[in-house]
């Protein structure tokens, strides 16, 4: 259609609908969600225990691991579970705007059954028996919308289950609400013309993160403690960094990627890929396990088929970590430098070796990777936005239109840029041997959650998409303001290092979640997660309470 056509509809009306939508399904809880206060503060994550019951905080505040052992005796049924998880997710909805639709109907429906096969057969259904897991909204539901934020796409209509939905339903799993999204998905920031913007639980200033901020927000509220995200280029380690939760991006082609919006099968000039967010870093094993042991490639040929498997470590010789403290190009802010310094002294106090890792040509890798997001210049994006009339978000028109990297490439053009993309794999393949390091520790941004609409570098994760290297995102600690302070002798790296200079406000971002990345080489996903598991346990990450 072309933007000169009228829309079938006025995009108000298209929103007012979805969000009266999703209103509804939230209207109909048994017991009703409980009522919000008129003026809510900025941060909202203590709201939950003042207004819900004791019940429903004590099995929502369970990580996944806890959660799971209760459910599979019968200490607690599906529908006790499911109940409470809805409850805590319509609450998180009215905090924080995360949720696109709850699916009470469906989800009580699934609870059901299986505590009634746990009643016939005295055990669970499979590993997953039971646990509520929200999804990123373009994830396909059979019979559901699917916009991936556009609201020209607000009348797509799922036809079946997304590839990754069926395996986890047989494996016990309850799907119980649907999360929020970003216009185009390609931002770090959620938010749309749809549903609006999703905010950070700890401060409504600040953004929950995107494009996956939806889960983490959600996450962080405790409504869910394992989701669905997806990444190509920061949408899962973003959020979960800025909400203070565990976020994993595996290697492409290990979880299934059949039934979801975004890519087109065989797709590969930057893949994007679905992955585990969690409130535990136990949850990010348990999702990927359970997926990669169900075979998915038996019915999804283009995914790996290797099992899951158990990383030892090294016997003979210490674990070498390389420490990235900046990409040349942006400077951490000064909570995360502090953060990798804190790690970094604590690490090799347990005997653990850290080098530094020095970035190889992380100013290329961007022009490398911006060049393949948008092939066609943008046109289908700027399509599916002109449409139906409804306005550009800040971070779309930056992404698309303000971004030289942009252009409509022709096949000379684009096979030039896989070619760079191939030598420049091969060549950071070479840079990581030279370096000898098990895993590399490195900042998710620049800083932590930024205001609104101002996270416009990605290079410290998009870096990873382009590798296909695996990274996991986990929390650290949190802003001080009295210590994270900028170095004044410091002149800025670059002109991005001084537009990000000026976003830190140490006051303003006090108590903020700080987070970290952990990335390991190419189908090294068992490694990294197992290495943090170490680390975790060696040196009681993190500093700080999370809620």
């Amino acid at each position: 259609m072309s933007p000169k056509v009228k829309p079938k509809r006025p995009w108000k009306e298209v929103a007012k609908e979805a969000q009266e939508h999703r209103d509804s399904t939230i209207n109909t809880l048994s017991p009703p969600a409980p009522q919000l206060p008129t003026e809510l503060p900025r941060n909202v994550l203590p709201i939950a225990t003042e207004l819900l019951h004791p019940k429903v905080i004590f099995i929502t505040n369970l990580p996944p691991e806890q959660l799971l052992p209760l459910l599979s005796t019968g200490q607690v049924s599906a529908v006790e579970v499911t109940t409470a998880y809805l409850q805590r997710a319509a609450l998180a909805q009215g905090l924080v705007n995360c949720v696109t639709e709850l699916l009470p109907t469906q989800a009580l429906t699934r609870a059901k059954e299986l505590d009634a096969y746990f009643q016939n057969h005295g055990r669970p259904i499979g590993p997953l028996h039971g646990l509520p897991i929200s999804v990123k909204e373009h994830i396909g539901f059979e019979g559901l919308r699917c916009t991936t934020g556009y609201i020209a796409h607000y009348d797509n209509i799922a036809k079946d289950d997304a590839h990754i939905l069926q395996i986890l339903r047989k494996a016990g799993a309850v799907f119980h609400c649907r999360t929020t999204i970003p216009q185009t998905m390609m931002h770090l920031e959620t938010d749309s013309n749809l549903y609006g913007v999703t905010n950070n639980p700890y401060d409504s200033n600040f953004s929950s993160g995107g494009s996956s901020g939806g889960e983490g927000a959600l996450l962080a509220l405790r409504g869910s403690c394992l989701g669905i995200g997806s990444d190509v280029g920061g949408s899962i380690r973003n959020p979960a960094a800025n909400c203070g939760v565990y976020g994993f991006k595996p290697t492409a082609f290990r979880v299934p990627t059949d039934g979801w919006g975004y890519i087109m099968a065989g797709a590969d000039t930057v893949v994007s890929v679905l992955g585990p967010m969690s409130t535990s870093l136990s949850g990010l094993k348990l999702f990927m396990k359970t997926v990669v042991d169900s075979q998915p490639w038996l019915t999804e040929p283009a995914l790996v088929p290797f099992p899951w498997r158990e990383y030892q470590l090294p016997q003979d010789r210490p674990l070498r970590i390389g420490v990235l403290w900046d990409d040349q190009i942006v400077r951490p802010h000064p909570p995360v430098t502090r953060a990798l310094k804190t790690v970094a002294d604590v690490l090799q106090m347990q005997g653990i070796e850290v080098v530094n890792f020095k970035p190889y040509l992380h100013d290329e890798a961007w022009a490398i990777i911006a060049s393949l997001y948008f092939t066609d210049g943008g046109e289908a994006d700027a399509e599916a936005i002109n449409s139906s009339g409804e306005p550009w978000r800040p971070l779309s028109e930056w992404i698309i239109t303000q971004n030289s990297c942009v252009k409509k490439l022709d096949v000379g053009e684009l096979t030039y840029w896989l070619e760079e993309r191939e030598a420049y794999r091969k060549e950071y393949a070479l840079h990581w041997n030279e370096l000898g390091v098990d895993a590399v520790l490195c900042p998710v941004n620049p800083g932590v959650a930024p205001i609104h609409n101002t996270a416009k570098y990605w290079s410290y994760t998009s870096q990873w998409n382009l590798l296909d290297y695996p990274g996991v995102a986990f929390p650290v600690t949190k802003v001080n303001k009295s210590m994270d302070q900028w170095d004044r002798e410091q002149s800025p790296l670059s002109e991005h290092d001084a537009y990000h200079r000026k976003l830190w406000h140490p006051e303003e971002a006090n108590g903020l979640p700080v987070s970290l990345q952990l990335v390991g080489r190419r189908f090294e996903d068992e490694k990294v997660l197992a290495i943090l598991e170490h680390i975790t346990e060696q040196i009681k990450l993190p500093f700080d309470q999370f809620p």
